[in-house]
């Protein structure tokens, strides 16, 4: 009897929300036929039924809160029938053949392209959540109602998360503030973006959650006792004016206050927009003479004003938003839009999204524009984590916008260079920069841009991009095609001296390489572990395997004509020099693991001691090259993989060794200073190479050479000088 009262209940529930979904389609578009829906309802019920959501409820309850908040975007019955079947072709027996069937090619397609990838087996999880993310990508740019099918789903889970085990509700806010809301944010959906943020930071920050709703809350009560005033004032000042407009004020969602928070390092106190008014004005006329009104009634903050309105952000969001200080000296911000730029703020690219008008708009072409690239800029990028962090970058970004010579206007990232914007122009103009021009005046390429600057690239053909680069650009687009463009053609070389070099041993012997055959090359490389001839031959070109040794192994050892292969093995590809530092006779020698005794050299960008972790790179003719992990150098040198080297400080034989090591010490200008800090290192007993002092307005900079033993020694001369009273601040410089 009870079971029959629950399914009883159950059914009354559905229906119920099934029927205001129907509500709000009749409200919403009066002209549709909505027998797809009810269709897709039916159909829905039939192959959920008995399954129930973690909460108990039954399931059909999570489709039915789908497409009531695709109703709420005024989507067309196409996506409200897709959103009702998103999930059947995962959770139930029914299949994209069914749903094709029954429902037609148009709902298939964005059912398809919402359900879940299941079938494919991934190594990682990040492969997988890459693979998704690039899937989902290629989904929106072929129809965007997948994605909004996708944020509509993840806001309703979101919704809903109390109910699942707090590891799962941790995975899912995180996903949903590193993917969800910034798609939503791309978009234009605001309410949405807004919605998915506090859910998700509710989730993955309980505690700073807790915080900053206490501080909110606080102040809600004053905030909108103030903000009703200050509506007053508006209203009364806009009716003077002849001015028509709708008044609004809200105080500032909790996420959006944690990020100025830790962004900004402030209290809740200094945020300028906690407490915030909004008028929607008729035309965009209106909207400057606003802003010309509240600018005579209350002061406003300098550097605060901002026109979206002539200089719309990417995702066409549109607005004037100011900062003024009220009489009493509280701070708030003053958004000044349309109706027509409100509904886009709210709702983005869902605000107008009618499939039955015909084809996409130029408008909502350019919307999806930044997705295009984003996919096109990921082509050549293998690693998921790459590919992860870089969306998270484009997703993310704080613009500049600069203009062409003509008038376009380019959109980069904050600190982007004249590279980055020839790259975002044009691949080939990209690698053929050599100069650019800011604002009418030569520039270094290192060069920082800043809105409103109109940059004009010099080329030079023939001109190919520079390994240095990559420490200069700031955009993905830049750093992945300089990447591609060296690793092809340093690749390509590499493999040429190879064959030249294991050519010229040949002959030593009398050995004709054309006589080798490629299986016996491809058996070499497969013992090396490569893939292929081409493979071994670019590491003998980069220096990590020698000639000698690979020849060994390609011609039988009983001929007698090339030394075995083990015999020779710490032979190397520039000589079987042990390079010994500061001449302390090998204990402090760096030894390359597994290759014997190869010639190694500090890198002078960092100068590594011992004690430091340590990383080689394979140079040209000098060596490996061996910089500590945390130099600035390292993530740029590794771009290519294979002339990454591992290597390790030789045992310590007891035999005193020192490196020379360069310190600033900032500090007082005053008597004694010098003595108190050469005293601390004599008393380390330690070796003073150099000592200069420079001394200005009371305070002195003072740079000394010190023979070092090892990190432990510098570490203990660092905090015994930072001991000393009046110095600020002790510095290692890795350069000497």
């Amino acid at each position: 009897m009870a079971s029959l009262r629950e399914q009883f209940a159950t059914n009354v529930l559905t229906v119920t929300r099934f029927r205001e979904l129907m509500r709000r389609m009749r409200a919403n578009r009066p002209n549709d036929d909505l027998e797809l829906i009810r269709k897709a309802y039916e159909f829905s019920q039939k192959y959920h039924a008995g399954q129930t959501r973690a909460s108990g409820e039954p399931y059909l309850a999570h489709p039915l809160e789908v497409a009531l908040v695709l109703a709420e975007m005024k989507m067309d019955p196409v996506a409200i029938a897709a959103g009702l079947l998103h999930d059947s072709v995962e959770d139930t027996s029914v299949t994209i053949v069914d749903i094709r069937k029954e429902f037609g090619e148009q709902v298939a397609h964005i059912v398809e392209g919402v359900t879940k990838i299941s079938a494919i087996d991934f190594a990682t999880r990040e492969e997988q959540q890459a693979e998704n993310l690039r899937k989902m990508m290629l989904a929106m740019v072929d129809d965007i109602r997948v994605v909004l099918i996708k944020l509509a789903d993840r806001l309703h889970n979101m919704r809903t998360l109390e109910h699942l085990s707090p590891d799962r509700r941790e995975k899912i806010a995180q996903e949903t503030l590193d993917i969800y809301a910034p798609i939503a944010h791309r978009l234009g959906m605001g309410k949405i973006r807004g919605e998915l943020e506090d859910l998700g930071f509710r989730y993955v920050d309980p505690i700073g959650y807790e915080q900053v709703g206490e501080a909110v809350e606080a102040r809600r009560k004053p905030g909108e006792a103030f903000l009703a005033r200050v509506e007053e004032v508006l209203r009364d000042k806009l009716g003077e004016a002849g001015i028509t407009a709708k008044v609004e004020s809200r105080i500032k969602r909790l996420y959006s206050v944690h990020k100025k928070l830790l962004r900004q390092r402030i209290a809740v106190e200094q945020v300028y927009d906690l407490y915030a008014m909004r008028i929607i004005t008729h035309s965009v006329q209106d909207c400057y003479a606003v802003l010309g009104i509240i600018h005579n009634i209350w002061r406003p903050v300098p550097g605060r004003i901002k026109d979206f309105i002539a200089m719309p952000r990417p995702n066409l969001y549109q607005s004037l938003h100011t900062s003024v200080i009220s009489e009493e000296g509280q701070p708030f911000e003053v958004q000044i839009r349309t109706e027509e730029m409100h509904k886009m703020a709210e709702e983005g690219i869902a605000a107008h999204w009618k499939y039955k008008d015909g084809p996409v708009s130029a408008l909502d072409e350019q919307r999806l524009s930044w997705l295009r690239q984003v996919v096109e800029w990921q082509r050549d990028v293998s690693d998921p984590n790459e590919f992860l962090s870089t969306l998270k970058i484009d997703l993310y970004p704080e613009e500049v916008y600069t203009f062409t010579p003509k008038g376009k206007v380019v959109v980069l990232a904050r600190d982007s260079t004249p590279i980055d914007f020839a790259y975002t122009i044009h691949t080939e103009v990209g690698h053929t920069c050599v100069g650019a021009k800011v604002n009418g005046r030569m520039v270094p390429l290192r060069f920082k841009l800043h809105s409103g600057d109109i940059v004009e690239i010099i080329t030079q053909p023939g001109h190919k991009p520079s390994r240095d680069w990559l420490g200069i650009v700031k955009s993905s687009r830049a750093r992945n095609k300089i990447k591609h463009w060296l690793n092809v053609h340093q690749r390509e070389r590499a493999i040429e001296i190879g064959r030249k070099l294991i050519e010229k041993e040949a002959r030593k012997y009398r050995i004709a390489l054309k006589e080798v055959k490629e299986e016996d090359l491809q058996r070499v490389a497969s013992d090396y572990g490569l893939g292929r001839p081409d493979d071994l031959m670019a590491g003998i070109g980069y220096g990590k395997f020698a000639a000698r040794q690979i020849l060994a192994k390609l011609i039988p050892s009983s001929s007698g004509q090339v030394p075995d292969a083990d015999s020779n093995a710490s032979e190397g590809f520039v000589s079987v020099v042990r390079r010994v530092f500061g001449g302390d006779h090998g204990a402090n020698a760096i030894r390359v693991k597994g290759h014997g005794d190869l010639l190694v050299y500090r890198a002078k960008c960092c100068n590594p001691i011992r004690g430091e972790n340590i990383i080689g790179y394979v140079t040209r003719g000098k060596g490996v090259a061996v910089h500590s992990q945390n130099c600035s150098n390292v993530t740029n040198l590794l771009y290519e993989p294979e002339r990454k080297i591992d290597v390790e400080w030789a045992t310590d034989d007891g035999t005193p060794s020192s490196y020379p090591v360069k310190l600033t010490v900032y500090c007082d200008d005053r008597f004694g200073m010098l003595k108190q800090i050469t005293a601390v290192i004599s008393d380390s007993r330690t070796n003073i190479r150099n000592v200069e002092a420079r001394t200005a307005n009371g305070r002195a900079n003072i740079d000394v050479i010190l023979d070092i033993a090892d990190l432990q020694h510098l570490e203990n001369i660092i905090g015994g000088v930072r001991k000393i009273p009046g110095v600020h601040d002790v510095q290692r410089l890795k350069k000497i």
